[in-house]
This record gives C-alpha cells, structure tokens and sequence, in this order.
C-alpha cells in the first residue's frame, strides 16, 4: 500500500447529491478495496491500481477551518467518494480533526461508512445539532463480505455501531447496498428485521452497477468460490430482473414495517 501525505487546496466541494449541500474528503485512494467500487471511474483511475494507494490529505483541517468562517450553513457529507474511517484514519485523524472544526460551527453532518472505527468519534458527532450516520451495508454473509470487501469491518460490527449511535441519540441509517445479487427475495424480511433492530430511521437501496471494469473484479475476487461466483455471474448478467424483484419486496416489506425506503440515486 502507497500512502502519501498531500496538500489541498479547498475542504469543501459543492455536492449534487440528494439531501448534501457539500461533500468532505479526507482522503484520495481507499484501503477498504472492494470489487465494486465505482469510484476509480468516476475519479479515472486505472482499476488495477485501486485499493492500493491512499493520498491523505494532511492539511484539510486547517483549510477547512478557513472555509468555514465564510460558508453558508448547510449538510456536509463525509465522504463522498472514499471511507473517511478506512484504517488509514486511525494514524492521521484527519476525519475527526474536521469533525471538530464542523462543530465549531454546527454544520449538519452526514457520514457514511462501512467501518467500525466510527465509534472512536461517538464523543464529538454526540455534540451536533443535527447529525447522521449512514452504514454501508450491501450483505448480512460476513463470508461473501470477506471477498468483495476485504479489508472493510465486519458486518455484526456495523451493526453494533447502528445500535451504540442510535442509542446516543444520533440519527441512524442503512445504505443497503450495493445489493448482493446472492440475495434472494426470501432473504429481504429477515434482512429489513436485522436493520430495524438497530433503531435506524431510513434505508437507502441500490443495486450492483456494473460500470467497466466491476464486472472483471468480482469474477477474480469470487473465482475461488464457485457457488458464489456461479451465483453472482447468473443474478449479474443472466437474471436482469433480480434486482426489480429485490426492490419490490424490500418496498413491501418496509411500508409493513413502518420504516422509509429510499432510492439512492
């Protein structure tokens, strides 16, 4: 892994995202290299090279601070593009240093992660006003976790941190995907159940978008599991109605369960 410490110019970008006025990243690169990450095509990186650099961007503190002086009040995203909690963060602290800075300020937080190393900054994100914490997670089979998302937490402790942040008072949520395409319509009850559980607020879905590239890296990353990787070529490439029929009972199972169901995109 090439860890490089960076300069940056500007901490806050605009955010066309739904509900996010800005968007904060820590860092450029992430260690967590799923399979099926979309960033190295939106940020055009070669994929090959993905998951095996981390540029940490030691001065966005600082710059932020600056920022913040000035800006308009409005929900921050953190982040965006890559973990700010991959395990980088437990070294540099670059996400809690700017999470300090934003409370200063009372900005509105929303921070999405797969990692359990959240729960370090449970004291500061307590303090908002308004903030939320949104946990990826695509799978509730730790061993197929194992092999798209290799160094990601695992799933029981994400779980663990819906349920300390929720009962801290700060507002939860799942980012259910990308959906796992193992994932049968059967599973859905058990799965929306499990989230409920951990007294989140919202669910946010999506499916499995293969954009170039993807489709390559899970082949290799499931290869030596051939049940897995017969099963995520068929619900991939074969069974294009998979995931309409994921989404509709996840609908159905959200509106008797009481709890919002959300798009992502």
């Amino acid at each position: 892994m090439k860890i490089r410490q960076v300069n940056c110019k500007t901490a806050l970008s605009l955010s066309s995202l739904p509900g996010l006025d800005y968007s904060l990243n820590p860092y450029r690169g992430c260690q967590h290299n799923c399979a099926y990450c979309y960033v190295p095509n939106v940020l055009r990186i070669q994929r090959e090279n993905w998951g095996h650099f981390v540029d940490a961007k030691a001065n966005i503190p600082l710059v932020l601070s600056r920022e913040l002086r000035t800006k308009k009040s409005g929900v921050v995203g953190i982040s965006t593009v890559t973990d700010p909690y991959q395990p980088l963060e437990k070294k540099y602290k670059l996400t809690r240093y700017c999470l300090v800075q934003l409370l200063k300020y009372d900005f509105p937080v929303n921070i999405q992660t797969k990692s359990s190393l959240i729960i370090r900054d449970i004291d500061v994100v307590s303090k908002f006003s308004d903030a939320e914490i949104m946990m990826s997670i695509g799978t509730l089979n730790d061993d197929e976790r194992k092999l798209l998302e290799p160094n990601s937490s695992p799933i029981h402790e994400r779980l663990d941190i819906l349920r300390d942040y929720s009962n801290a008072g700060v507002k939860t949520s799942v980012f259910f995907g990308p959906i796992y395409p193992t994932i049968s319509v059967n599973d859905v009850p058990e799965i929306i159940d499990t989230f409920i559980e951990c007294k989140i607020s919202e669910i946010m879905i999506d499916k499995l978008n293969l954009k170039p590239g993807i489709r390559e890296a899970i082949e290799k990353s499931t290869s030596d599991n051939h049940r897995l990787h017969e099963i995520f070529l068929k619900n991939i490439q074969k069974n294009t109605q998979h995931y309409g029929q994921i989404r509709t009972k996840i609908m159905q199972v959200g509106k008797k369960r009481n709890v919002k169901i959300a798009d992502a995109f």
